[in-house]
């Protein structure tokens, strides 16, 4: 019933959006003698902030076509060069990234699509041969596909590592730190010629227990059945997944909005001020930001339940404990892939010290090829987009990919 609901819901409010939309464009018409009365320009931006806020949203392209590299501006093509059922690998290629260090960007599956990362891939493509892992909506994954869960995730990753080939690099945003670290240590163990020479991590879960940060605190203060019983939902008989269990993206969505409701509203509040004065290009950015947050995916219910389980609630990879198909994760097997540990001064997800720890696990690893960053004044999303990525963390990452083999 949680997943009928909110499709009723969302087919009532893009009939809605329209209307406003439509209501907007009429009071702002120059024909209109209306809209040069004193209060017509903040009912049209009243009305505009409304469809914005409860227009239905699908998943957004990179729309990445061109970039500057070497001087000079050379266009982008975008490919995808292996499929799976639960995601594909994405190449970012242009006329001089043959040659450069081939960077595989480990998107999240924790609700939002990889182009939440768009402003990470952009600012790496002009000096890096450029991967990324596209997850896919769960609700449109056949259930004859089976099942994904972490093993899956890890079984993914090395993979497509070793599709990209030897001399990968490889950066991991926030959830993915956790599959990315056990799939380099599962590849080191082996001695597997397509191990990444480099791993960064980006506001990482590696040990929720430093720090904890509300999003830690609601997995830990409720019993594994009570997600079970309260997250997980059918998909309906009309989208490809149906009868899958899924955690919903919209349940993802309205949980991290209540988190920073004040900031939100605060933001749709600067939004309707910004239209009210004609200020259309402050007011696009906030759109353009919100488009991309509000664009939202299902996750397995399997890889949730596991991930809830396994890292926020037993904290199995710090107590060594983690396991991929049966087998304990050996850390300790990391011994030539440098890490980087990136984390946000003001990061409310993953807290101080989390992504931290992966740097005292990798016990056998140099101290030479482990590097720690604390990005001051940073959130969570300004670790991997914004200004201060692409002018102080992202000049970090590429000195390490370069000082390791890049």
């Amino acid at each position: 019933m949680l997943y009928h609901a909110f499709d009723m819901q969302r087919s009532w409010l893009a009939g809605a959006s329209a209307l406003a939309t439509a209501g907007a464009q009429v009071i702002q018409h120059p024909a209109n003698p209306l809209g040069y009365f004193s209060g017509s320009p903040m009912f049209a931006s009243a009305l505009e902030v409304f469809a914005h806020a409860s227009a239905p949203r699908g998943k957004p392209g990179f729309e990445l076509y061109e970039t500057v590299a070497d001087g000079e501006t050379l266009r982008v093509d975008e490919a995808i060069e292996a499929r799976k059922p639960f995601g594909q690998l994405k190449h970012f290629r242009h006329a001089a990234s043959a040659g450069k260090p081939k960077l595989l960007i480990v998107a999240p599956m924790s609700g939002h699509y990889a182009t939440l990362l768009r402003g990470t891939v952009e600012r790496m493509i002009p000096d890096h041969d450029v991967w990324i892992t596209d997850w896919r909506d769960a609700r449109n994954v056949p259930l004859e596909a089976g099942k994904f869960d972490l093993d899956d995730y890890i079984d993914y990753l090395i993979g497509w590592l070793e599709h990209i080939g030897p001399g990968a690099h490889m950066l991991a945003v926030c959830q993915p730190s956790v599959p990315s670290l056990a799939a380099a240590a599962v590849m080191a163990a082996d001695k597997h010629t397509c191990r990444p020479r480099t791993l960064t991590m980006m506001g990482g879960p590696i040990d929720t227990r430093k720090a904890p940060t509300a999003v830690n605190q609601h997995a830990t203060t409720r019993p594994y059945a009570w997600f079970q019983e309260n997250v997980i939902a059918t998909v309906p008989a009309w989208y490809p997944g149906a009868g899958r269990r899924v955690y919903p993206g919209f349940l993802q969505l309205a949980g991290f909005m209540s988190m920073n409701l004040g900031n939100h509203m605060m933001s749709h509040w600067e939004m309707f001020k910004h239209l009210v004065d004609g200020d259309g290009e402050s007011a696009d950015k906030t759109k353009e930001f919100y488009d991309e947050y509000r664009a939202v995916c299902d996750m397995t219910a399997e890889f949730y339940l596991q991930t809830v389980d396994a890292v926020f609630q037993r904290h199995l990879l710090p107590k060594r404990e983690f396991e991929h198909r049966g087998k304990i994760v050996d850390l300790g097997k990391i011994d030539d892939i440098a890490l980087l540990a990136i984390e946000g001064e003001r990061d409310d997800i993953s807290g101080i010290g989390q992504t931290k720890a992966a740097l005292t696990l990798a016990t056998e690893l140099p101290t030479a090829k482990k590097k720690y960053l604390m990005a001051k004044g940073v959130g969570h999303y300004g670790i991997f987009n914004g200004r201060k990525w692409r002018e102080e963390i992202a000049p970090v990452v590429e000195k390490w990919i370069r000082a390791n083999g890049g």
